[in-house]
């Protein structure tokens, strides 16, 4: 369950992080908490998986790199060791499981977008299974809000 505090805190921090030497204690002072308690807080939505991550969202394309969200059919079987194999790969941003035929889906991140193809390359070959690509053709901003 979140709490008013947990709400204000991920509402809060969704339109930026300070970039600055002590960066969550002026987060902190903005959510009027003190720093350890945020950490702490961050900490725990990521474990109760409230949060799937914390971090920055690069725009790698105006960077010069690119995006691509990719997915397999994995025979249950080897999911594990496919899921291993692709995590190997430092390009992968994330992924995750999905009920269905493509159960096994991820994000590649590169900083030259020729590298997506090698990429998927590899992965096919280190794994025998395809990999389908889906590039990005449109770009949405979504914001979660939490009732506070």
């Amino acid at each position: 369950m979140l709490d008013a505090t947990d709400r204000k805190i991920i509402n809060g921090l969704q339109g930026g992080f300070p970039v600055c030497e002590r960066p969550f204690a002026e987060a902190a002072k903005t959510l009027d908490l003190e720093e350890s308690d945020l950490v702490a807080r961050i900490a725990r939505l990521r474990e109760e998986g409230v949060l799937s991550r914390f971090g920055p969202m690069y725009n790698a394309e105006a960077m010069g790199g690119a995006f691509c969200l990719c997915a397999m059919a994995v025979p249950h079987d080897r999911f594990d060791e496919v899921v291993e194999l692709v995590n190997t790969h430092e390009e992968v941003a994330h992924n995750y499981e999905r009920v269905h035929a493509l159960n096994v889906w991820f994000v590649l991140g590169t900083e030259d977008p020729q590298r997506i193809d090698a990429v998927i390359g590899e992965i096919e070959a280190e794994t025998g299974l395809n990999v389908h690509a889906f590039p990005k053709e449109h770009e949405f901003f979504v914001r979660l809000q939490v009732d506070a």
